[in-house]
């Protein structure tokens, strides 16, 4: 199972969380970014439906997967 830690950082004059190399919108505090961070972990746990999917490769091969809806990502905030 796969883990993502939100992390939240100065950024762009603000705060903001990064997960992995991606920053989210920047917010005034550092409340805010923090608030932000655990609605967006908590969301990221939420079941979903099991559905098919297509994606390109960086090859440009197409493959097409059934996505189980259920499998969803370990999530932690780091402050």
């Amino acid at each position: 199972m796969a883990k993502l830690t939100y992390k939240i950082v100065e950024h762009d004059g603000g705060w903001a969380y990064m997960v992995g190399a991606t920053y989210s919108e920047t917010f005034p505090t550092h409340k805010d970014a923090l608030r932000a961070a655990e609605i967006a972990s908590a969301e990221q746990q939420v079941a979903g439906a099991t559905d098919g999917i297509q994606y390109e490769d960086a090859e440009g091969k197409w493959h097409e997967e059934l996505a189980d809806g259920r499998d969803r990502p370990q999530t932690e905030v780091s402050d």
